[in-house]
């Protein structure tokens, strides 16, 4: 009954077992880590081709140093694959000969005919000469990612003229040449990912307007030289683009998002995280595109919510059905601006970041608990104003005036100011209140059945990272998740054994969880805990300091699925008990035990 499984393990002896029992599997995916040129690793590769050949469907061989001779004993085999991700393997292309005899490309050619997805991400050494060999071997790419890579738009520095003068290079790869592949492959390919290059707006120009492509997809993030022009040209030219990653792109303004949210009427996924230029003109225009599914503004320090409400609730135009929404680190970000944007968008809302939106309290978390209930990932790290009330849904509102839910009082007097008078100062933009919310909204509220956060029922990941005011109170009662695979309670002082034993027996999905810098911790929680956490691989007890060696114990013989444990400061554990439960935890990959009893390790 298991579909599209994929396989994950390093180069090593025991792994040539691993391969002969995946050949009774119809279809699989293999991620090959730490392989090299010599003689184990050449086994592994023969016993793939031999044993799973025609079954492997996507091959990645990540942290590798693998040679031609090696990859070219396996790759005509693999006859089935339709993605291969060759993302930083620069052995393969150090020399420049890569696929320099005909009658390997030939081979080549035949088995991977069928390939769809290509990765040559972060590879230093790729040059005109081994991409043209490569890609001459795939001809019907739909998504291929040169992120990283060292591009030549306009200028060779190794021949000191401008790209697309001479023959090929066998330095770097050039504009010209992928301009080439995408002309040669326009009829298949939908996806490209170009993040991470020296990518100017002309070069961005020559790619959009290559006759017959129609991108669907495009990553640019981290571009820093794009302008707000280039991203107008490209979304008049590639108007049927459904994800566009345009993050880190510091240079962008509000025309860029004006741009896409009048030309992209088919887009669905939009990361504008770190473009810190960015304000809220257009945000309601882009709302307002009717199959945007992702928006993600985390980190656009101007964003405040306010006139993107505004915006929406002055039209009556379809709204987008928000799936994804990402605010992490907007702090400006107001109660009321995330009460209005939920009740546009809560009933769809999946997945929400609010991480580090210091002006969120209680009455957010009240929000998202009525008009999110099928909310699966939800991030309230560092909004150190959620309490224990905003958990359990005992939120009150008592201030009449909502102008107070600022905290702001009116005007106050001291004996300085006696015969002066005090005038209120005008609100700053952010300051102002969504005209969606009104005193009625919040007192109905108020007067509804109360609700906890438990009532997020289908949760998967919950994060409360250093929220200060959460206590056992809250955690005992709320967090009760049969789905939740990933927690982190980590910087909460007041939380002790009470709630870690809570959480472990009601959420016994759990496979990663981070309880770093919470100091009540100590052996009786995990002791009692242990043997519920059967699933958990990833586990953070740093600066905990009450845990000993007895919980490293109790770890080993129930949580046998370990693969990262972080120990770290933990002043009471022994190098020699971590040594010792090394060999009890066969999936183990990293244990992290600086300054354990004192000193420093690393293990």
């Amino acid at each position: 009954m298991q579909k599209n499984m994929t396989f994950s393990f390093p180069a090593s002896a025991s792994s040539l077992e691993l391969v002969k029992g995946l050949s009774r599997k119809p279809r699989c995916s293999l991620v090959i880590s730490q392989l090299d040129g010599f003689g184990m690793c050449r086994a592994l590769l023969l016993e793939v081709g031999l044993s799973l050949g025609s079954k492997v469907e996507s091959l990645a061989l990540p942290g590798s140093s693998i040679t031609e001779a090696s990859l070219l004993m396996l790759l005509p085999r693999l006859t089935s694959l339709r993605r291969l991700d060759l993302r930083g393997l620069d052995s393969l292309f150090m020399s420049g000969a890569f696929l320099s005899r005909e009658e390997h490309r030939q081979q080549v050619r035949t088995a991977l005919s069928g390939l769809q997805e290509l990765d040559l991400s972060d590879i230093r050494y790729l040059s005109d000469l081994t991409f043209n060999r490569l890609t001459s071997c795939t001809t019907r790419l739909r998504r291929l990612s040169l992120a990283g890579c060292h591009i030549a738009f306009e200028f060779d520095p190794y021949r000191g003229c401008p790209v697309g003068v001479g023959e090929d290079s066998s330095a770097l790869l050039s504009l010209r040449n992928l301009r080439k592949l995408l002309t040669e492959q326009k009829s298949t390919l939908v996806a490209l990912d170009l993040s991470r290059t020296s990518i100017t707006p002309e070069s961005l120009r020559t790619i959009a307007q290559v006759p017959g492509l129609v991108l669907e997809e495009l990553c640019l993030q981290g571009c820093k030289e794009l302008t707000d022009y280039s991203v107008e040209i490209l979304v008049k030219h590639q108007p049927q683009l459904q994800t566009l990653d345009i993050s880190g792109c510091t240079e962008l303004t509000s025309r860029s998002v004006q741009a896409i949210a009048h030309s992209l009427k088919s887009l669905e996924y939009l990361s504008l995280s770190r473009d810190w230029r960015i304000t809220e003109k257009g945000l309601s225009d882009l709302l307002s595109v009717p199959f945007l599914r992702s928006l993600d503004l985390s980190e656009c320090l101007n964003i405040s919510g306010v006139e993107t409400v505004n915006g929406l609730t002055s039209c009556n135009t379809t709204r987008a059905h928000l799936e994804t929404l990402n605010l992490r680190s907007c702090t400006y970000m107001r109660d009321l601006a995330v009460f209005s944007l939920l009740q546009l968008f809560g009933e769809t809302l999946l997945e929400l970041d609010l991480t580090s939106c210091t002006n969120v309290t209680d009455l957010s978390v009240r929000a998202l608990i009525t008009f999110s209930p099928g909310l699966k990932v939800l991030r309230l790290g560092w909004c150190k104003e959620v309490t224990d009330f905003g958990l359990l849904g005992m939120m009150k509102v008592t201030k009449s005036d909502p102008d107070n839910e600022t905290g702001d009082n009116g005007p106050k007097f001291t004996r300085t100011f006696g015969n002066m008078g005090f005038f209120k100062p005008p609100q700053l933009p952010f300051e102002e209140r969504p005209k969606l919310v009104t005193q009625n909204t919040l007192e109905h509220l108020q007067h509804q059945p109360s609700s906890s956060l438990k009532s997020l029922s289908r949760l998967e990941e919950l994060d409360l990272t250093a929220c200060p005011k959460l206590t056992d109170s809250s955690i005992t009662q709320v967090l009760r998740y049969p789905d939740l695979q990933r927690l982190s309670l980590s910087m909460l002082p007041e939380i002790s054994d009470a709630s870690l034993m809570s959480v472990a027996s009601h959420c016994r999905s759990l496979r990663r969880l981070d309880l770093s810098q919470c100091p009540q911790i100590s052996d009786r929680g995990v002791a009692v805990a242990s043997p519920y956490l059967h699933r958990l691989q990833h586990l953070s007890l740093s600066c905990c300091n009450n845990v000993t060696d007895r919980s490293l114990s109790f770890l080993a013989q129930h949580c046998k699925r370990l693969r990262t444990l972080d120990i770290s400061r933990c002043k009471n554990i022994s190098v020699t008990t971590v040594e010792m439960i090394q060999t009890q935890l066969p999936f183990i990959e990293n244990i992290d035990c600086r300054f354990i009893g004192g000193t420093e390790h690393a293990l």
